[in-house]
């Protein structure tokens, strides 16, 4: 059973959307995994294996490359990072990061507690598109170099 989203980003420019959010199963992991390993970040590569994963990091241990798109931040200002080929397939998506038992990839800091995280999808309604599409546009890694 999927757990309800919690808003854990506060609304934004482009009128309250997100485009990503946590269920309060994967916020209180991640709470739990951030005190254990200081501040955290997530990447949604798209690539194969464990590549469709969201993936998380201690902050600062996995390099953000320059087309990568900030799609948001999550739990306790979590950056929540996407390739641009992921992000052109999915950018009218809304993604939910939940948490589920299972084996999870060995660099991803959940993977040792026998849990995963993982993404839901939901189409964007057309008045969320509308929205997003009259907000600035999402950072990138290009952006944040430096």
């Amino acid at each position: 059973m999927t757990s309800p989203v919690h808003p854990s980003e506060p609304a934004g420019p482009a009128g309250g959307v997100r485009r990503v959010e946590l269920t309060p199963a994967a916020e209180e992991l991640l709470e739990r995994l951030a005190d254990r390993h200081g501040p955290l970040m997530f990447h949604q590569s798209g690539g194969c294996c464990d590549g469709s994963s969201p993936m998380c990091y201690p902050r600062g241990e996995f390099r953000v490359g320059a087309a990568d798109v900030l799609l948001g931040r999550v739990g306790d200002d979590v950056p929540f990072w996407m390739s641009a080929s992921q992000f052109a397939y999915w950018r009218h998506t809304h993604l939910t990061v939940d948490v589920v038992a299972g084996r999870g990839s060995g660099f991803s800091v959940e993977a040792p507690e026998g849990v995963r995280f993982l993404l839901r999808s939901r189409l964007l309604t057309e008045d969320e598109l509308a929205r997003l599409d009259a907000a600035p546009a999402p950072l990138t890694g290009a952006d944040t170099a430096g």
